[in-house]
């Protein structure tokens, strides 16, 4: 079997880099799309040629642009509940299922309030150094029913915003598998307001707002820095403030939830990458088919890898690699063509399995649920490998190495540095302001009798 399992990927490995190759070839022959063709998101979207005599059309809504946004903006909240809160609870022990669902409950309603008070201005708002947006939009003023976004011209700026507030949101809540078990719901709810704050707004504007990683040329499709390596980091630098839990093994309360909220992740995931091209075209349609083959791709990989490597292969190996294909194909889901699509899959069913399996036992690290070795190795993995195989026929706003353009590749890299030490500074300070407010861990007995008692007064499963 061993040699078998060795085969097949070593199979996997040579196809994909031949259909790689041959696809290269074959675009250097194939003019690019043209801009209007690939519908590219704003963040990414090049500069358009001044036309001398020619007043600018005046933005309108699109009805089916908005009627695809609607929902797949519903699709991202889905994500985070009921999705996240099932599969985070379902790994998490019986004891602490319910608090572990409630964090992401908490982190979802927080981002609702927080966002259309600040977060929305200070993201997207009028640039201000490279480093925040304007204050302009405080409690969305000047925002209605028939105004529209520089950065969404076909939908209505409350869609738009709506739309974004659930990548804030999801993005808190990432981080909260690295904490499970031990820290208190107060210091929570606390690190929700805070880190969202601090941390997610100002690397949202930097990447997506017309912040100076934008104007660097940085490419996040839909959200590799943003969301993952940002909520990845915050989980490694958490969890070790936070230290280890009592009970460290890792006791799934019910796999079933956890197949069901990967489930779940999976399909809302087609909303928020092929969302991200902003309207209803063949960007979208690029973003969903690629998010889709690398999930499976990443889903078979893990489980093979795992099969060599433990003799079985698990349900909750084969959720995991699915879980790490859609992190390491946001960030190229509409810059990437099918064969890029495929290599960054196989990585991502690799390379943060090996981060779960070995390199976290080896570093003694107790990030409960995985969110640095999926999400922050797989966001990484992701948003480097955009650099390599971003295809301009796909979309013009982005050309990758292999495309001859090695340049894209140091900003992936200089993004993703930059975002890693802003994340990791910010949340260790954040995490020193929760101890000295009220403090960061549940007391030892708390923690044994289990989070859902000591916490909420309440119980899981009432057997």
């Amino acid at each position: 079997m061993k040699n078998l399992m060795s085969a097949f990927l070593i199979l996997m490995f040579l196809l994909s880099a031949g259909v790689v190759f041959a696809e290269e070839q074959v675009q250097k022959t194939i003019p690019p799309s043209t801009a209007a063709e690939q519908g590219a998101p704003p963040a990414q979207s090049a500069p358009a040629a001044p036309v001398a005599a020619e007043a600018p059309a005046p933005l309108k809504i699109d009805t089916g642009d908005t009627a695809w946004m609607i929902v797949a903006t519903a699709l991202v909240m889905l994500m985070s509940i009921p999705g996240l809160a099932l599969f985070y609870g379902g790994l998490a022990k019986k004891k602490d299922s319910l608090n572990t669902m409630a964090m992401t409950f908490v982190a979802f309603c927080i981002a609702s309030i927080l966002w259309v008070m600040y977060g929305y201005t200070f993201s997207f708002g009028t640039d201000i150094g490279g480093f925040i947006g304007g204050a302009e939009k405080l409690m969305l003023k000047g925002v209605g029913p028939n105004s529209i976004s520089d950065l969404a011209k076909t939908i209505p700026e409350y869609i738009f915003l709506m739309y974004q507030m659930t990548f804030a949101a999801i993005t808190v809540a990432l981080a909260s598998g690295a904490y499970i078990e031990r820290m208190k719901f107060s210091a929570w709810v606390i690190f929700s307001v805070l880190w969202m704050t601090l941390v997610y707004v100002p690397v949202a504007h930097w990447v997506w707002g017309g912040g100076f990683l934008a104007k660097l040329g940085a490419l996040d499709f839909a959200g590799g820095t943003v969301v993952h390596v940002n909520a990845g980091i915050a989980a490694l630098v958490g969890a070790l403030v936070l230290g280890k839990r009592k009970e460290k093994s890792l006791l799934p309360s019910n796999l079933t939830l956890v197949v069901t909220g990967a489930g779940l992740l999976w399909f809302g995931w087609f909303g928020f990458n092929a969302g991200s091209a902003l309207g209803a075209n063949g960007l979208a349609g690029a973003a969903f088919l690629n998010t889709n083959t690398a999930t499976a791709v990443a889903a078979i990989a893990w489980m093979v890898v795992e099969w060599m490597h433990s003799k079985k292969p698990t349900v909750l190996g084969l959720a995991s690699g699915a879980v790490g294909g859609l992190v390491a194909i946001t960030p190229a889901a509409g810059f990437v063509n099918i064969s890029g699509a495929i290599v960054i899959g196989l990585a991502a069913g690799i390379i943060p399995f090996f981060a779960v399996a070995w390199l976290k036992p080896k570093l003694g690290y107790d990030d409960t649920l995985d969110a640095f070795g999926i999400h922050g190795i797989g966001g990484t993995l992701g948003a480097i490998l955009t650099g390599v195989f971003a295809d301009p026929s796909i979309n013009e706003a982005g050309k990758g190495l292999l495309y001859g353009n090695p340049g894209q590749l140091v900003t992936q890299l200089i993004a993703v540095g930059v975002t890693m030490v802003y994340s990791a500074v910010m949340t260790l300070i954040i995490f020193g302001i929760i101890k000295v407010l009220v403090g960061l861990r549940v007391d030892p007995e708390e923690e044994m009798i289990g989070l859902d008692e000591s916490q909420h007064g309440e119980k899981a499963y009432n057997l």
